[in-house]
């Protein structure tokens, strides 16, 4: 990428706010427990989540706050278990998932401390806010 990050991020929110276009964070990725020992998200959990997002009733959905990076988080949506939508109690030791929440938490504030010069300051408030 040729320009620095912060650009892109700029662009992003332009777009979305010209478009009115929502914006939805899915993990495909890993859930339960460390690497190694946990499993990858349900192709099926996955596929729902997707066609919630697309067919607009993930939109209605009852949504919470996440504890460590204060975005919502749905709290069911049809076809995904419950549990799914809450990393924590997929981790066999609740305390090992806060001590490992508690360190990407701090990952991405030290990663982000390097763009702040170049951050908008409504972007500051609600990052570090």
């Amino acid at each position: 990428m040729p320009r620095r990050p912060e650009a892109y991020g700029d662009l992003l929110r332009e777009k979305i706010a010209k478009h009115g276009a929502t914006c939805w964070l899915i993990n495909t990725g890993w859930i339960g427990d460390g690497y190694g020992t946990g499993s990858r998200m349900p192709i099926k959990a996955t596929r729902a989540l997707l066609t919630a997002a697309l067919d607009g009733s993930l939109n209605e959905a009852t949504f919470r706050k996440d504890a460590n990076f204060g975005f919502d988080v749905p709290v069911t949506v049809r076809g995904v278990d419950a549990e799914l939508l809450d990393p924590r109690s997929t981790w066999d030791d609740p305390a090992a998932y806060d001590a490992q929440a508690a360190k990407l938490v701090k990952m991405f504030a030290d990663n982000f401390e390097q763009y702040l010069p170049h951050i908008n300051e409504d972007v500051k408030a609600v990052t570090l806010g």
